[in-house]
């Protein structure tokens, strides 16, 4: 597949109804693919998941890398920053679910085992609405979840 062709999501059919939670991380993801579009990154895949997890988008940046992302969605501050739900278990599967993506993507792409493994990390979009679903503030955080944790 050429590489600037999108990646289909391994993805299962949307559920007839969604739950007030679903729509809102899919309305955060919405959200997050667009600013990341408006700041230079191509999304080339959304939801894309393995038997290990799920990334909620997968982009490239002007350099190539390969970036899953990881988007929080919050509605009010009561809960706290949306940032900060994501646990070190949470943590440990990105990563293992984007090392797997990148594994998958060499073979799409006919890379051999010759071929150096493309640069990749994990960023976090947190979006913070208003208890009424307005948005407050979309914050980006590049890099966020490293092996170093």
């Amino acid at each position: 597949m050429p590489p600037d062709k999108p990646i289909p999501a391994s993805s299962k059919p949307a559920p007839k109804s969604m739950t007030p939670r679903t729509r809102l991380g899919r309305g955060g993801e919405s959200l997050a693919a667009n600013w990341l579009e408006a700041h230079g990154y191509r999304i080339i895949a959304r939801n894309w998941h393995c038997h290990y997890g799920e990334l909620d988008l997968v982009a490239t940046d002007a350099d190539g890398s390969l970036i899953g992302v990881e988007v929080k969605t919050r509605r009010g501050t009561a809960m706290g920053a949306p940032e900060e739900a994501i646990t070190p278990a949470k943590r440990r599967r990105l990563l293992t679910t984007l090392q797997l993506f990148v594994q998958g993507w060499m073979e799409r792409q006919g890379q051999g085992a010759q071929t150096p493994e493309p640069a990749y990390r994990l960023d976090v979009v947190a979006i913070q609405l208003t208890p009424r679903g307005a948005i407050d503030e979309i914050r980006h955080y590049p890099n966020a979840i490293t092996l170093d944790e």
